[in-house]
């Protein structure tokens, strides 16, 4: 509210519970916006905040119902809006249409993310034709209307010493759990498997997956998303498991490659080996005043220079770089922001110009290298290898040292730390 104008308000929807098939409903996760400024994890609640007010913060949720409460479980109702959550004024959602008006009646601008829902459009449009339509009885409607995302979501983008302990909570049981599935990981043993057993050790310690778990082993590997895990492991290929833990709303994000229940092949070492490298050096270029860009530039110039060594790619390293020939093989970006989305908010850009990177940020990076089964034109010994290596990193300042902390350091990821777990 401190960065809002005076005279402004700020909108921040909800969403409802969503149908997953006939009548049963998917899980319900708050909108992270929501989550981050109320703490509130009920469906059907938005927040509107306006800081010139007598009552500056309202709550729309729904209304106790002991009836519904017997079949879906408890609510906080209007008094726990106001007890638990510290809302000056609570409303039932039922009367959003109806206050919402009066809420924004003679405000400067209104704030909130528009074009992401249209059911949201809709709402906020339709109290902004009200109040524009009852100007000749003394309303006013807000002059304009500001994207949210520059304020709150950059607000989002720096964490604080909460966010950051939450952080590390979740990557600590997101390393027992890649550790646990590095021991796993043996001949004949399902992909779903592996991804049981890593769900098994987010829920034992309170948590869930932040995304869809990858486990894709052999070929599979070399599908970005790939998220069917239904294929059986076979020794000595190798298995890409991308999976992080969400704790309180932040979630971790990391990926480690290594073989089934054996050690690398030499073909299989010489590309982790390059990944590994490369992931390496990107990390050490982490620190403020840097850009996403440029980490992604070195990842592209390294991984194209070593598909050239591995006979992959033909020609000069920098023509093929300038040419796009490396996204044969590497075609995603190495970074992106992490928190509370597993792709979390906050600008890349600044005036066009890539953003320097700050104390507080934390970002992934993530090389990688996908040669599919299907490449025929490749030497043999590297088809269907995929391998991805992703940290997450923290930027600090580099008073305090390096200007950056991997948060996820203690997952193994040497060759011979792999070894010990994945050959034992």
């Amino acid at each position: 509210m401190e960065t809002l104008g005076k005279n402004d308000v700020a909108i921040i929807a909800g969403r409802g519970i969503t149908i997953r098939n006939s009548d049963v409903d998917y899980r319900f996760r708050q909108p992270s916006d929501l989550l981050y400024l109320t703490g509130v994890e009920e469906p059907d609640t938005w927040a509107v905040l306006a800081p010139g007010r007598d009552k500056p913060y309202s709550l729309f949720v729904r209304a106790r119902d002991p009836e519904r409460e017997t079949w879906t479980g408890r609510r906080a109702g209007l008094e726990g809006a106001v007890e638990k959550h510290g809302a000056d004024q609570a409303f039932a959602i039922e009367q959003l249409s109806r206050e919402l008006p009066k809420l924004l009646d003679g405000a400067d601008t209104v704030h909130y993310v528009p074009g992401l829902e249209r059911s949201v459009d809709e709402v906020v449009n339709g109290a902004i034709a009200e109040l524009r339509s009852a100007e000749r009885r003394g309303m006013r409607a807000p002059r304009s209307i500001s994207d949210l995302r520059t304020t709150l979501h950059e607000q989002r983008l720096l964490k604080d010493d909460a966010a950051l302990a939450t952080m590390a909570r979740a990557v600590e049981i997101t390393a027992e759990a890649h550790t646990q599935a590095m021991r796993a990981a043996r001949d004949g043993v399902m992909e779903y498997e592996v991804e049981a057993l890593i769900d098994y050790t987010f829920r034992r310690h309170g948590g869930h997956a932040g995304y869809g778990t990858i486990c894709g082993g052999g070929d599979n590997a070399t599908i970005l998303h790939y998220v069917d895990n239904s294929m059986p492991l076979r020794q000595g290929e190798l298995l890409l498991v991308d999976a992080g833990c969400e704790i309180d709303g932040f979630t971790a994000d990391v990926t480690r490659t290594y073989p089934v229940g054996a050690r690398f092949s030499p073909a299989q070492r010489r590309v982790y080996e390059l990944v590994l490298c490369v992931e390496k050096a990107c990390i050490d270029t982490v620190r403020p005043g840097a850009t996403i860009d440029g980490i992604h530039a070195l990842a592209v110039e390294l991984l194209t220079a070593g598909l050239v060594e591995l006979g992959l790619l033909h020609g000069d390293p920098k023509l093929l770089v300038e040419s796009g020939a490396y996204r044969r093989f590497y075609m995603h970006r190495t970074s992106h922001w992490l928190g509370l989305d597993v792709h979390d908010v906050g600008a890349y850009s600044v005036a066009g110009k890539p953003r320097l990177l700050q104390a507080g940020m934390i970002l992934t990076v993530e090389p990688g290298l996908y040669i599919p089964a299907s490449a025929t034109d490749v030497p043999a010994e590297y088809r269907g290898i995929g391998v991805r290596i992703e940290d997450d990193i923290l930027v600090t300042a580099v008073a305090h040292g390096s200007g950056r902390t991997n948060l996820t350091a203690s997952i193994p990821k040497e060759v011979d730390e792999v070894e010990s777990l994945t050959a034992a």
